[in-house]
């Protein structure tokens, strides 16, 4: 995977301002960002996923341009083939766990049903050891099955990149 990114974004609250200024190329095929809290980890790969539009630059995925301020291109997140795990989890509250997995198979605004049966759900359900909670909501779970819930809605749809935001705070 090659990722070519140079971006700058700048954040306005009140009397406070952030600017986050990221450039760099990899064709590693894992990346880990470092830094402090506050320094920017998150919004960096928001940007990436396409649910904040940077000011300036360009973000390239194995040469494909998802953003690029000059060229006038912005994909839309669901085009971007990136799965985005955010570090609250974001799982649907009145979903068990095996319809949340089956939502990331889903486009559209009807949630998958209550008893959903697919092959890659019960795949996932398995291979992080979900299925005694399948019919579970997320209430119910502790950190750790939340949050392998939401990493198993993540790959069940096949991204090219999988964007981790604090991956391991509850493992």
């Amino acid at each position: 995977m090659q990722l070519d990114i140079d971006i700058s974004k700048t954040l306005k609250s009140a009397k406070r301002s952030f600017q986050l200024q990221v450039r760099f190329q990899t064709d590693s095929q894992r990346l880990v960002v470092l830094g402090p809290s506050g320094s920017g980890k998150s919004l960096l790969l928001k940007a990436i996923a396409g649910l904040i539009r940077p000011d300036q630059g360009h973000i390239h995925l194995d040469g494909t341009p998802l953003f690029d301020h000059a060229a006038k291109i912005d994909l839309p997140p669901q085009r971007r083939q990136v799965a985005y795990l955010f570090q609250d989890y974001a799982l649907f509250p009145h979903l068990n766990v095996r319809q949340n997995i089956g939502f990331g198979l889903r486009r559209g605004l009807l949630n998958p049903r209550a008893a959903l049966q697919h092959e890659a759900v019960d795949y996932w359900l398995d291979a992080f050891q979900l299925r005694p909670v399948a019919d579970q909501l997320p209430e119910e779970l502790s950190g750790g099955q939340r949050q392998r819930t939401a990493l198993a809605r993540a790959l069940i749809a096949r991204p090219r990149a999988l964007l981790l935001d604090e991956p391991f705070s509850a493992l």
